[in-house]
């Protein structure tokens, strides 16, 4: 056996390890979000707008500990702070609640999310909603797939027939004419618009159809790790607000059932150029 091909078949056997742990972490991330969830009584501020729970703390508390326990050589981006690198060129990307305003609120669209790379490379990605029940899976090549079974993005051809969802930064004030151009040309020329306020979930409902098509600037790449695996194993293109490349690591990002997506550019996005 060649020394490729060993390489790839340890890389194989971390694969399948790592992987069971994901899924154990959705599971733990599901847990401690519903024993927290109604019962948030104060938070804390991180910006002027942005917070910061209990749960929050208490998931990738748990979360980072779990990993670091059975792969101590990983490295790991988590939103709260727990950050570590490693040698092992695996790495794992934590949003421990993306949707925290909602949580804070009793408002049930939030979600843990967890992306597994390898060298730069997204392999593995997990979004769990616990108040739906729902755990949105993908692996690099595997499909993607919603309580196990497969999904794909939708079939819709054109924005006007297209419903979409966006965001708000939390730097939205500095950016109020950037923001708001692309929903007045929804409001023109798409059949409508949403905000839901956890971008993990956006990606995810654009991966199973329910939605068309997503746009948003200032997203971080814990909100984006999990979730644009999920698109593009659906189905699915991301890209930036000019089409380029996609990365986690970007500031814009646009994703869709592919059909409309040049369209999403040029007519929403970019509608005077």
């Amino acid at each position: 056996m060649s020394k490729q091909e060993l390489d790839k078949q340890f890389e194989s056997i971390d694969f399948r390890e790592r992987l069971g742990l994901l899924k154990e972490l959705g599971h733990l991330a599901h847990r401690l979000l519903m024993n927290h969830y109604g019962k948030i009584e104060s938070y804390e501020f991180k910006g002027e707008v942005d917070i910061v729970t209990v749960a929050d703390k208490a998931v990738e508390k748990a979360v980072v500990e779990r990993i670091t326990a059975l792969f101590p050589d990983d490295s790991i981006l988590a939103e709260e702070g727990g950050t570590h690198r490693g040698r092992s060129g695996w790495s794992w990307v934590i949003d421990p609640l993306d949707g925290t305003t909602n949580f804070a609120h009793s408002y049930p669209f939030f979600a843990f999310s967890c992306g597994l790379r390898y060298n730069d490379d997204t392999r593995a990605g997990l979004v769990e909603i616990p108040v739906m029940r729902e755990t949105f899976f993908a692996t690099k090549d595997g499909g993607a797939f919603l309580n196990e079974k497969p999904i794909a993005v939708s079939t819709v051809n054109c924005v006007r027939q297209a419903l979409l969802v966006t965001g708000l930064p939390y730097f939205r004030a500095k950016v109020m004419d950037e923001l708001f151009a692309p929903m007045r040309q929804v409001a023109l020329k798409g059949q409508g618009l949403r905000r839901g306020g956890a971008a993990s979930v956006d990606l995810c409902y654009v991966a199973c159809g329910r939605l068309d098509g997503y746009f948003e600037i200032g997203l971080k790449p814990w909100d984006m790790a999990a979730g644009e695996l999920i698109v593009r194993e659906a189905g699915g293109r991301l890209s930036d607000y000019r089409g380029n490349p996609f990365t986690i690591f970007g500031k814009e990002l646009v994703a869709s059932n592919a059909l409309i997506h040049n369209e999403l550019i040029e007519e929403v996005l970019n509608p005077n150029e």
